[in-house]
């Protein structure tokens, strides 16, 4: 077969990069409508032929509805070029397309698995190229990951380059900072090009589809898929906008000061997160998995002595387990997020509902004010970071009730896992809320002592003479 194509002006440009000596990745989109799908069926079934033996894949966040939308339009492709049955035969338990030629098509299931945060599930397979489709809904890993493994298999022997097409509506997430926004300040890099598609730069669209669009009543989602807008405005209960997050890598910002704060896990899937800070500046993070609380409070000790940041400047998550840290060292404050406010001129003065939601709202204070910064990790802590600091939202923003935040559990119900990263900065907070904000008193009864008995049995420090600090 030889199937004649006929793109739209958009989609041309697309198919131009996709054959071309230079372009490795091809960005296609930024609206509904714009033929994503069609062009992306398109070019892996023309490329199956004209490549015999060649492999390649199309992958999505679920396989479900990669075979309930993106399935469907292989068979609106095929039928439209009258491609005959007899070239290709569908695999339904192991999900591929397989030509006469050899040739291959694997659907993969692009999940994010917490057992797997890696992919390396896909870490052995060979490509010649692939698509990642809605890859607004597909985590960074899964793009990382994939992108070593084209250019694999018989693409020397075809002289072929190796080519991923990554078709997306709107998201800010990775695909804004990789490429959307080089792409808008002209620094895109030179293998990757990046191609804007609207509804109406689409002649085979069914008219009614536009229509619909213009029908959005959510004044975001027409934003995003109708007019392809990826400055849209954000989520209304969102409490730090994407830029103010980003800005946060590379702030400027005080350092007077050393301290560490301290998300605490004990055995499972969460993390141990450790911030270690100059002023506001946390310039190294540390984390360990399936560590017990002796050995996590034997490291923050550790810190404490060889950077001199004495126990009153470090924060520990006094919640479930991290309480048995804060017992060990005795000094340091318990940042326990279900407790009352605190009472002070630092930040918001609106009611709070508990300490974790005022830390929180002083936090999104910070970043957005550019009075933060995070300036020492790598590549994927900063995505998870993002995708965490995304998550801080208002809690029922309607209720004239106490601010709140949404809850931990719904954040890692989201996101799927913990949010051990944005907790540890979050925590850093209850130093600026100010003095009273304190560890966790012990539990103390009031005998009928003396007052000299009873500071004996207490061991408060002498100051001026007075075991009570008084004259």
């Amino acid at each position: 077969m030889n199937p004649t194509i006929e793109p739209s002006v958009k989609q041309d440009l697309a198919w131009n990069a996709l054959l071309d000596e230079t372009t490795n990745y091809v960005f296609y989109g930024g609206a509904a409508g714009g033929g994503k799908s069609w062009l992306g069926c398109e070019w892996l079934m023309y490329m199956s032929y004209r490549y015999p033996g060649s492999r390649w894949f199309v992958g999505r966040e679920e396989l479900k509805r990669l075979m309930d939308s993106d399935y469907i339009t292989f068979l609106k492709v095929f039928n439209w070029h009258q491609i005959p049955k007899s070239d290709w035969n569908f695999n339904g338990s192991s999900h591929f397309i397989e030509w006469t030629n050899g040739s291959r098509i694997d659907f993969l299931d692009l999940k994010y698995l917490p057992s797997d945060p890696l992919y390396e599930r896909y870490g052995s397979t060979e490509y010649t190229g692939g698509w990642i489709e809605e890859a607004g809904e597909v985590d960074f890993a899964a793009f990382d990951t994939l992108k070593t493994r084209i250019g694999r298999w018989k693409n020397t022997e075809y002289g072929y380059k190796p080519k991923m097409l990554i078709t997306c509506n709107p998201k800010k997430n990775w695909l804004y900072q990789l490429a959307y926004k080089p792409f808008k300040e002209n620094r895109l890099p030179a293998n990757y090009v990046f191609i804007q598609a609207l509804v109406q730069d689409n002649p085979w669209q069914e008219s009614e589809y536009q229509k619909q669009l213009e029908g959005i009543v959510d004044p975001v989602k027409r934003e995003r898929l109708l007019q392809g807008n990826w400055e849209y405005a954000d989520d209304a209960t969102s409490l730090i906008d994407y830029d103010s997050i980003l800005a946060m890598f590379t702030n400027q910002v005080d350092e007077s000061g050393r301290y560490i704060t301290a998300d605490i896990a004990r055995y499972g899937s969460d993390k141990t997160v450790i911030g270690i800070w100059r002023g506001l500046n946390c310039y190294e993070v540390q984390t360990y998995t399936k560590q017990g609380i002796d050995v996590t409070a034997e490291r923050i000790s550790a810190l404490s002595t060889d950077l001199k940041i004495p126990l009153c400047n470090i924060v520990i998550d006094d919640d479930g387990v991290g309480g048995g840290v804060t017992d060990i060292l005795k000094g340091a404050r318990g940042f326990i997020g279900n407790a009352s406010p605190i009472e002070t001129k630092i930040g918001r003065r609106e009611n709070f509902k508990n300490l974790r939601s005022q830390a929180y709202y002083l936090l999104s204070d910070y970043i957005c004010d550019r009075k933060l910064a995070l300036t020492d990790t790598n590549h994927e802590m900063r995505e998870a970071i993002k995708q965490e600091l995304e998550q801080v939202k208002q809690k029922e923003i309607d209720n004239d009730q106490k601010l709140s935040i949404v809850p931990k559990e719904d954040i890692k119900e989201v996101i799927g896992r913990s949010p051990d990263y944005s907790d540890m900065l979050m925590m850093r907070m209850l130093i600026e809320l100010g003095p009273r904000a304190q560890h966790k008193p012990p539990t103390v009864t009031y005998p009928n002592y003396s007052k000299s008995s009873y500071v004996s049995r207490r061991t408060i420090p002498t100051i001026s003479g007075s075991p009570l600090g008084r004259s």
